[in-house]
């Protein structure tokens, strides 16, 4: 019996085949521009991100530390703590728009309603807390000692600021501009975040994440990341919290419903603040090494770029293509 013709497939054509299905399951690579905040460099590095390479750098006046986009997204905050100074860059091109003079901004952060602003002296033990709008201060609190990270409650209505030098959580009420309250929490409390109703926190010298209850300040339970826990970041889709632990040189992804531990990554330098890539990279500061670590979280792999002395926070202004 004679078989039928069978049409055949080239290898060329498998080959492109492969080609498109490969591309079609992988998110597009990122493009656009990254901040680097170089807190001892006195800089802030720009870098493409196509090519993964520093292009030019910003100076500064002494040493800023961390970065807010406004509500409006027409302007990234980079607070200049030593220098009493905040700039305002454009965020697509890191170009200076202006400078206004503040006390001591170290950690500073938005309302999700955009009326305020939040910013934490940590030298000078002083909270304050702006109108968004205008950039007048509302009011100043002083809290000892070294007012380190915030998070705010969803509706606004609560800033959550820790105190690294007394090893407790003060909570602000924002409506009635007063502490409602202020707790231990753990030792050397540095990242803050709102999740599920709860409020965590990283705390360096205890090596966890606690799980705080935003009413009193009660510690829920406690969670081992590693040595040196400094910072968390909800990834983009919700179901992870990566937190970076900065003496064990480690990132590690929580479950974000049940915090338990999902996998760690090697973040070698002092891994300290993250920022989230549209091709599903996480881009990590590596505070003692004068990089930045662009890490491939369903691989593992990872790549590195380098920027200016002590870099730590950081902002994309990414698109994918």
């Amino acid at each position: 019996m004679k078989r039928p013709t069978v049409p055949l497939f080239s290898a060329s054509r498998m080959l492109a085949v492969l080609a498109l299905a490969c591309c079609l399951g992988r998110p597009a690579a990122a493009h656009g521009i990254a901040l680097v905040v170089n807190s001892a460099g006195a800089s802030i590095s720009v870098v493409d991100m196509s090519s993964r390479t520093e292009i030019r750098r910003i100076p500064v006046l002494r040493e800023p530390h961390h970065v807010a986009l406004s509500p409006d997204g027409r302007s990234l905050l980079v607070g200049d703590s030593a220098g009493n100074q905040m700039l305002f860059l454009d965020p697509g091109t890191g170009a200076v728009q202006h400078t206004l003079p503040i006390a001591d901004p170290y950690q500073l952060g938005f309302s999700p309603n955009g009326r305020f602003l939040t910013v934490n002296g940590l030298a000078r033990n002083q909270v304050d807390v702006y109108d968004a709008a205008t950039m007048k201060l509302l009011k100043r609190f002083p809290l000892a000692s070294m007012p380190s990270h915030l998070a705010y409650a969803p509706d606004s209505s609560m800033v959550f600021v820790s105190l690294q030098g007394t090893d407790r959580l003060a909570a602000i009420d924002l409506t009635h501009m007063q502490v409602r309250w202020e707790v231990p929490v753990g030792r050397t409390p540095a990242g803050v975040m709102w999740h599920e109703g709860q409020v965590l926190v990283a705390d360096m010298g205890a090596d966890d994440v606690a799980v705080v209850d935003p009413v009193d300040g009660h510690v829920i339970r406690r969670i081992h990341t590693g040595r040196g826990a400094h910072q968390l970041f909800l990834s983009p889709d919700g179901k992870l919290i990566y937190v970076n632990n900065r003496v064990d040189g480690t990132t590690v992804a929580l479950d974000a419903r049940t915090l338990e531990k999902v996998r760690s990554y090697r973040i070698t330098g002092g891994p300290d603040c993250i920022d989230f890539a549209p091709d599903g990279m996480l881009w990590i500061t590596e505070r003692w090494a004068q990089k930045v670590a662009v890490l491939n979280p369903q691989t593992g792999s990872i790549s590195t770029i380098a920027v200016g002395r002590s870099p730590h926070g950081i902002f994309l202004n990414a698109r994918a293509e």
